[in-house]
């Protein structure tokens, strides 16, 4: 019986790693799949358009992302947790109604915002504009800022509802849709085409997911008269999301507006390719977090131990697949720069080189973090954000006045650290999280290889910086792959799977 038992722990163990690696795997590689779609859509449009027209379509996007963003009430994040629950306790009468909760509010949302950016359309046009009068253009970007809003609101729903694949494909479709019908129509209008590509992007999004929600829960309004107060709690959680995202959003303001008055718009525009290229390399392994994780964690906040087993599960599988990702940018960036960019953004990558490891201690806070937006802590959700993005533009100042642009990189580490402590502090004493004896031993193997491969990068000679580099990157995707091995039985499934492929065609 006793045998039995730790034979059937040690299966559910292997599922459960099994389930990480699988649907990290699975959004990571629709993430690339949209970055790379994104790329190709971005040289179209750059002939098409040229740099004016490219920066008067990043103006409108950008405004039209923080009015839905400001007046969304983070609806599309916060809903997640209660459907989550409801979920996994298989009451399916009280999903039924709180999605139309859920519908209720991502409608009122969108009347919202809608009526914002109309309303506020010459002081957006003063703001955003130096020259002309835009209030047309922002009132006609309008309804992209309520179909984002109900969007929202039924991605929580399907988020909240496990359906994962059908997440990922409505991702795949949802750029490939926005590649082909930017294409055409900037083709033929110019920048005339700019706000019709919004909206349209923004209604085939939503065409797109209510295709796959309302299969799952069909659109019943009747008898919500009166239920919006049912969602206050979803409510608060969303505000204080949003809240925090507007911290941060003014954080970057701030640093960005900093880098321009001290040095020059060369120096923004080299630390925003740096920026990116560490956050979205990386941000293929997070993609996840949000989907899946985050789901999965809220359906258990209740219980301590099985909480603190799931979060380092992520934290393993996080760490063992970023590791050789951010090892093999650390040593390929001199080469990746001037392939993606121009060799005049080759300044960047110092900075690039050591903000990468912001992401290796970015693989341990994240899983922790949204332990507090899963017991719905909103007030030290808030407070936590805050300290952080007002850390941040500190020692943004002091690094970037003590080691240049280089010093930015080294800012972001040292931010991501007193996060880390902070977020870690904060769930060991409020949740009893403990980390794992694994995540330690992981941490203690990848992160010195990551630092001596950084060491590498200061090597003169040649010759020794590729062999020593792509050495010391091959044993840390052999060890990923070794532990990964262990945990997971997918290795095993996938040569099963070859070999009956092969045996097929034989």
């Amino acid at each position: 019986m006793h045998a039995e038992t730790e034979k059937q722990m040690k299966e559910k163990q292997e599922d459960s790693y099994s389930h990480v690696l699988k649907y990290t795997g699975i959004f990571g590689g629709v993430q690339g799949l949209n970055i790379f779609i994104g790329l190709v859509r971005n040289k179209i449009l750059a002939y098409l358009l040229g740099p004016s027209g490219m920066g008067l379509a990043a103006l409108f996007n950008s405004t039209v992302t923080f009015i839905s963003q400001a007046t969304n009430l983070g609806i599309s994040f916060s809903a997640v947790k209660n459907v989550s629950e409801l979920f996994d306790a298989g009451d399916e009468v009280r999903i039924q109604h709180f999605v139309k909760v859920v519908r209720a509010w991502s409608i009122l949302t969108a009347l919202i915002g809608m009526f914002v950016c109309m309303v506020a359309g010459p002081l957006l046009s003063n703001f955003t504009f130096s020259w002309g009068d835009h209030t047309r253009h922002f009132i006609m970007l309008a309804p992209a800022v309520g179909l984002m809003a109900f969007t929202g609101g039924e991605v929580a729903i399907l988020k909240g509802s496990r359906q994962l694949k059908s997440l990922a494909v409505i991702q795949v479709l949802s750029v490939l849709v926005a590649l082909v019908i930017s294409v055409p129509l900037y083709y033929f209008f110019g920048q005339a085409g700019i706000v019709p590509v919004i909206v349209l992007m923004a209604l085939s999004s939503m065409l797109i997911t209510i295709r796959y929600s309302f299969r799952l829960y069909p659109m019943r309004l009747r008898g919500a008269k009166g239920i919006l107060g049912e969602g206050m709690e979803m409510v608060r959680l969303g505000i204080a999301f949003v809240l925090a995202g507007i911290f941060g959003s003014g954080a970057e303001m701030l640093i960005r507006s900093y880098l321009n008055v001290t040095g020059d718009l060369d120096v923004v525009g080299l630390y925003n390719v740096g920026f990116m290229l560490t956050v979205t390399y990386a941000g293929m392994v997070f993609s996840a977090m949000e989907t899946d994780y985050f789901p999965r964690l809220s359906a258990i906040a209740c219980d301590r131990k099985a909480m603190s087993e799931t979060v380092n599960r992520q934290i393993e599988v996080s760490m063992l697949l970023v590791s050789p990702m951010l090892a093999t940018l650390i040593i390929f960036l001199p080469l990746l720069i001037p392939l993606l960019f121009r060799s005049d953004f080759l300044p960047v990558v110092p900075m690039a080189q050591v903000a990468v490891f912001s992401m290796y201690l970015k693989a341990i806070s994240l899983p922790i973090s949204y332990t507090v937006l899963a017991k719905a802590d909103s007030l030290a959700f808030l407070v936590i954000e805050g300290f952080d993005s007002v850390l941040m533009v500190v020692l943004m100042v002091v690094g970037f006045r003590l080691w240049g642009l280089t010093g930015t990189g080294i800012a972001l580490d040292v931010s991501y650290l007193v996060d880390l402590f902070i977020i870690y502090s904060y769930a060991y004493v409020r949740y009893g999280y403990r980390i794992s004896v694994p995540v330690v031993q992981i941490i203690l193997i990848q992160l010195p290889l990551g630092i001596a491969i950084y060491g590498i990068t200061h090597i003169d000679s040649p010759w020794l910086y590729w062999v020593l580099g792509l050495l010391l990157c091959f044993v840390s995707l052999a060890i990923s792959i070794h532990i990964l091995h262990q945990k997971t039985s997918l290795w095993t499934a996938l040569v099963k799977k070859t070999k009956s492929k092969l045996s097929h065609y034989v």
